[in-house]
């Protein structure tokens, strides 16, 4: 009787491991398209993204680069520091978007220009995406608010 137990305790455990494996086989199937990763301006020049591969870059917009078109579509630069990289961008800005301060926009490469598709922006004076912060001070550039 004992070893019946024991044979159906092991089974139980084998089928369960198996369970979970098989759904974390899934659902990291399933997010392979779904996760856009931040690359700064210099690692997207450095190392250029597959063409058509959406992802998000971020950096400060570069001060003196920021064009309002007569329709909906604003052409700026963002910028690490380091290296600029061109953006297009056709929609509604966040009211807080502004030269000099720090966004991620989520798009593609179409040749040396970024197309945006959406811009997300600081949303008061001394917020600034983490991601944003780690790579201005990879590049050395970055002063806290303030200073």
């Amino acid at each position: 009787m004992k070893s019946l137990k024991k044979k159906r305790r092991v089974q139980v455990l084998l089928v369960t491991a198996f369970a979970l494996l098989l759904s974390t086989g899934l659902i990291g199937y399933a997010m392979r398209d779904g996760i856009n990763f931040f690359r700064s301006p210099s690692q997207v020049l450095s190392e250029p993204p597959k063409p058509g591969e959406t992802f998000r870059i971020g950096g400060l917009v570069e001060v003196g680069t920021l064009v309002r078109g007569d329709s909906t579509t604003v052409t700026f630069s963002v910028t690490d520091g380091g290296a600029t990289v061109p953006v297009r961008f056709t929609g509604v800005l966040p009211d807080l978007f502004n030269e000099g301060q720090g966004m991620i926009g989520t798009g593609k490469m179409e040749g040396d220009v970024f197309i945006a598709s959406e811009i997300l922006a600081k949303h008061d004076e001394s917020y600034m995406p983490k991601e944003v912060i780690d790579a201005l001070k990879e590049q050395g550039v970055y002063q806290a608010p303030g200073s």
